[in-house]
């Protein structure tokens, strides 16, 4: 026996059968490496096993947790180790048999593992947890009650793929979930399972919750009544997130994009208008509520642009009369970026149309821009900020000025705004 266990520490004698007397004295012997080469066999009598599921050094106990052929009595005794990377590597063992597993079977085996399961589903660790919720996660006959336990985890990375994806979970569990942990985590996750229900969905919106609402909207395989639809949509005006999934709904009745054409975003009502399912009065009276609300918000913008630039003039002409219209004042308007009070007090210091200031800064013309402000009066070094903060005038284009004088002579800036005049 000696010789064998001399041999073993030389490496050799590995591949060697053994006695049960040879496996009992290594899993007795003083050397932890010794146990540890013992711990990973798969020729050892159960007993052993077990024996070693209780050793003084983590490591041998880890090994044991890990060996697929540790007698379920043992994984019991190390689903209650102290030592978390015990359980974490039996969580990974049984999770990699999880496919096997079946709840129905009621064998003693498989009853002890189940055991050792539910521990493992209420450990301490989340990541013990974790392991499990990924490898039950789509697990057909995965022990009921563990997956009722992940399911109502406290974590996200737990709860979140049996919540989303577990077979095992009834309606009813879902409801009850629902119901009970009516959290954006747990519903995000509900919301997304393939093939939802009616009255899970039904459950989902009453909620209220806007980020579980727009993810069952986006989940195609959702099954949403047209009244529970049509709810939605009466919410739907001022909650954005919920346009575009809304907007992509397959089976959308005619009704439904009629109403949703009248205030989704207009990037959606192009993506509204396209859609080929829908009738053909339908998508005739979305094309009719889409060029009006088109033509509407052309006509709100024009307006809103006079408005602002008749603000902006009056504001200019306050300052004007109160003799604060000066260069400092066009250069906190740049600075602020005002640009309808900018382009008004240039209008007015240099007595140019505004018309005319506008088509020189549309145009983005560096000359034009130089010649406004030297008729304004205004420094070359505001001059060349003009270009770059009010004209966007290109880098590359920029006509840069050194010192005080325009890098244009007074003839050719005179001509500039002759031009401009004409082309306004």
């Amino acid at each position: 026996m000696k010789g064998f266990l001399k041999g073993l520490l030389k490496g050799g004698d590995k591949d060697k059968p053994l006695s049960y007397e040879e496996a009992r004295e290594m899993a007795r012997h003083a050397n932890m490496n010794i146990r540890m080469e013992l711990a990973v066999r798969s020729d050892v009598n159960p007993e052993i096993l077990y024996f070693l599921s209780e050793d003084p050094a983590a490591e041998v106990r880890r090994l044991i947790a890990g060996n697929e052929v540790t007698p379920a009595q043992a994984d019991l005794v190390l689903a209650k180790d102290t030592d978390q990377d015990v359980r974490g590597d039996l969580a990974e063992k049984i999770a990699k048999l999880a496919p096997g597993l079946s709840a129905d079977e009621q064998d003693k085996v498989n009853r002890m593992t189940c055991e050792a399961l539910e521990i493992l589903a209420r450990d301490q660790v989340t990541r013990v947890r974790q392991i499990l919720s990924e490898a039950f996660k789509d697990v057909a006959n995965a022990p009921p009650e563990v997956i009722r336990q992940l399911a109502r985890d406290a974590e996200l990375a737990v709860a979140g793929p049996i919540l989303q994806f577990s077979p095992v979970l009834t309606d009813d569990d879902l409801l009850e979930i629902i119901e009970s942990y009516p959290a954006a985590r747990s519903l995000g996750a509900i919301s997304r399972r393939d093939g939802i229900a009616e009255p899970m969905v039904a459950a989902i919106v009453a909620t209220d919750d806007e980020e579980a609402v727009a993810l069952l909207l986006a989940n195609e395989s959702a099954q949403i009544r047209e009244n529970t639809l049509d709810g939605i949509i009466d919410r739907a005006f001022d909650i954005e997130p919920w346009h575009a999934p809304l907007i992509s709904r397959p089976h959308l009745s005619s009704k439904e994009a009629v109403r949703l054409a009248r205030f989704v975003a207009q990037k959606l009502l192009s993506k509204l208008n396209e859609r080929r399912d829908l009738a053909p009065d339908a998508l005739e009276e979305v094309h009719r509520v889409v060029e009006r609300r088109l033509e509407e918000e052309s006509r709100e913008g024009e307006e809103a642009e006079k408005s602002t630039a008749e603000e902006a003039l009056a504001k200019t002409k306050e300052l004007t009369e109160a003799g604060t219209l000066y260069e400092d004042s066009v250069r906190e308007t740049v600075r602020n970026g005002n640009r309808e009070l900018t382009m008004a007090s240039l209008s007015l210091l240099s007595g140019l149309k505004i018309e005319v200031v506008r088509s020189v800064v549309s145009n983005r013309s560096a000359k034009g821009m130089l010649a406004v402000a030297w008729k304004a009066g205004l420094s070359t070094n505001l001059a060349e900020t003009l270009q770059k903060k009010l004209a966007l005038v290109p880098q590359k284009d920029l006509l840069r000025v050194q010192g005080p004088d325009y890098p244009l002579d007074d003839a050719d800036l005179e001509w500039q705004l002759d031009f401009i005049k004409d082309l306004a």
